[in-house]
């Protein structure tokens, strides 16, 4: 699976696939990471990628051009473009999973400032997506969330392919059941004896029981 990331920080990216379990997929070969620099494709001699907004408004927004240009160079390497936007569809498992089965390449646009050019979203960007309701300062932040799920779909970027089973949220909004680790017994607290009792049928049945599921307000 393919990655790129048209980004202003290219080295929050690199860094981000440098550790842990994303560093040792990237390693293996089973995700690859493209950090395209947006600067690189301003332009213009200062690297200037964003300006004001027609009509006035606060803040500065992403120019169509830098992005188009940053695009044109993946050529067929782009695979879908995805534009992280406060408006775009809420990210979720199964939409994570519809992008996965359909793409051996994704283009995450981060955006930054007041946003993109309308431009962008109109002719540029096969769909828009968000990763909650509320305002983070950085559209890397996002994109790496979207990479990080979807990367957990590909065979063999976790170490245990069951763990993705045992992790995956469902359509009753259940997660994972509580889980310990020694010792048995902590300032009074103590590991449940079904845990420890080596049947595995048991061990089933109370973690099945005790899934979690997620507060809605």
């Amino acid at each position: 699976m393919r990655f790129n990331f048209v980004t202003l920080f290219p080295e929050k990216i690199e860094s981000y696939f440098s550790t842990g379990i994303p560093g040792k997929a990237r390693e293996r070969g089973i995700v690859q990471i493209n950090a395209v620099h947006l600067r690189d494709f301003a332009g213009n001699k200062h690297h200037k990628v964003d300006d004001t907004i027609y009509g006035g408004g606060p803040g500065m927004l992403l120019q169509v051009g830098p992005v188009f240009r940053a695009l044109e160079s993946l050529g067929e390497e782009k695979g879908e473009v995805i534009l992280l936007s406060p408006s775009g569809a809420l990210f979720n498992q199964d939409l994570a999973r519809e992008i996965y089965a359909s793409n051996q390449a994704i283009t995450l646009v981060s955006g930054y400032y007041e946003g993109v050019d309308h431009r962008v979203t109109e002719h540029l960007v096969d769909r828009e997506v968000a990763i909650g309701n509320y305002v983070i300062s950085s559209g890397d932040l996002a994109s790496l969330v979207v990479a990080d799920c979807i990367s957990r779909l590909v065979p063999g970027f976790l170490g245990k392919q069951e763990s993705l089973v045992e992790e995956s949220h469902n359509e009753e909004d259940q997660l994972e059941y509580p889980q310990f680790t020694k010792p048995f017994e902590f300032n009074g607290w103590t590991v449940p004896d079904v845990l420890v009792n080596g049947n595995h049928e048991e061990i089933r049945k109370w973690r099945e029981k005790n899934r979690k599921k997620r507060n809605h307000p």
